[in-house]
């Protein structure tokens, strides 16, 4: 029987609605600034359409437009006056930068409590050591889809990455960590590759090789995420024609696989949608605003750095949770609270507790999350 279809139009479309549903009800707008530079008609294409999508879901959409002869000094120039902007929650670099000018050392201008696209190397650090922060959007995509095909609940899933790039690959496997999955980062230099995918439960392909994935490579009922997005000759659309493929061969990989994203049509469209989400989180925590329930948004790392509620999203005194809150144990440091969640039964828990047991009595049912 083919593989499911994890449509990136429908998943998509739901995320934004949740990003709408939340912008609703914050006290003010998000407000999202992209800077493009250069002329190329893709990158041109692709900011107007962050622009439409931000303003359709209740926020605004700001664009800083420079001509391809800009120097380096001029947009890092921009990027510190955005910074600075009160009003600017979240910042976007449309990449790739035109030549001459330097990618990375423009990224490291970004405020990371604005980086939505989780690109500094800031932000790696954070996601790398478990801290709150804001998630590079495709790798967050790709959780998201892999979530809509196997439930919520991914713990146990052996999950392959083939690529280790630092803009899909390693963030990709260290959010399906965080999901308590077991994770392997395939790469070129890897032995029996097509032996090794056959052993995941969750293949995602983020090399950018056409096609390289083949229907053998797949586990029977495995879900694939193509993060792949390639163009390839088409001759049979005339001459110098193309067409757009993933890094697995679809056709192959329906066959054997139990759900599947197709390409395009697939991870291609969670970039933006997870961009809006990250905009509304960059925005209340920079004002101090509630995280909205319609995002789901209930992280504990998140809601201690907020001073929340990791349950229900109510704003607490910073450092603590309280009754009817998550009830929790709070245990001085030298430089900071650490805050330790109740174990199941009662008692403080021991150092090597793998899980922690909170409940909030403003939601049913109980919680289960790692201690800090």
């Amino acid at each position: 029987m083919p593989a499911e279809l994890i449509d990136g139009k429908v998943v998509s479309e739901k995320v934004r609605n949740e990003v709408a549903a939340a912008v609703a009800n914050l006290p003010g707008k998000p407000c999202l600034a992209v800077v493009l530079v250069g002329d190329d008609p893709a990158s041109a294409l692709y900011v107007k359409s962050k622009g439409e999508k931000t303003e359709a879901a209740g926020m605004r959409s700001i664009t800083k437009r420079f001509p391809a002869s800009a120097t380096q000094a001029e947009v890092e120039a921009e990027l510190t006056v955005l910074n600075g902007d009160p009003e600017v929650d979240g910042i976007l670099l449309q990449l790739p930068l035109p030549k001459g000018l330097d990618e990375a050392k423009a990224l490291e201008k970004i405020d990371p409590a604005k980086d939505v696209d989780g690109l500094t190397e800031l932000s790696a650090g954070r996601l790398f050591l478990g801290k709150p922060g804001l998630r590079p959007c495709t790798p967050t995509g790709c959780v998201i889809m892999a979530k809509h095909a196997l439930g919520d609940d991914l713990s146990g899933k052996h999950v392959v990455v083939i690529g280790r790039s630092i803009l899909v690959g390693k963030p990709a496997a260290m959010l399906f960590l965080a999901e308590s999955c077991t994770v392997t980062i395939a790469h070129s230099k890897t032995a029996n590759l097509a032996a090794l995918c056959r052993t995941a439960d969750i293949l995602v392909p983020a090399v950018g090789r056409p096609e390289m994935v083949r229907g053998d490579w797949v586990k029977p009922g495995a879900v694939v995420i193509d993060v792949g997005i390639n163009r390839i000759p088409a001759p049979e659309k005339g001459e110098g024609k193309t067409r757009v493929v993933g890094d697995a061969h679809f056709d192959e990989c329906r066959t054997t696989a139990s759900w599947i994203t197709p390409v395009p049509g697939g991870v291609g469209l969670m970039t933006v949608a997870c961009l809006l989400r990250n905009t509304v989180l960059a925005a209340c925590a920079r004002r101090g605003w509630t995280v909205p329930k319609e995002l789901g948004v209930f992280d504990d790392l998140w809601a201690k750095q907020e001073g929340r509620c990791a349950l229900c999203g109510e704003s607490m005194p910073r450092g603590r949770f309280d009754v009817p809150h998550a009830t929790v144990w709070k245990k001085k440091r030298p430089t900071f609270d650490h805050i330790r969640p109740r174990a199941k039964g009662g008692g403080d828990p021991p150092e090597n507790l793998q899980l922690a047991h909170a409940r909030c009595n403003k939601r049913k049912g109980d919680y289960w999350r790692p201690p800090a």
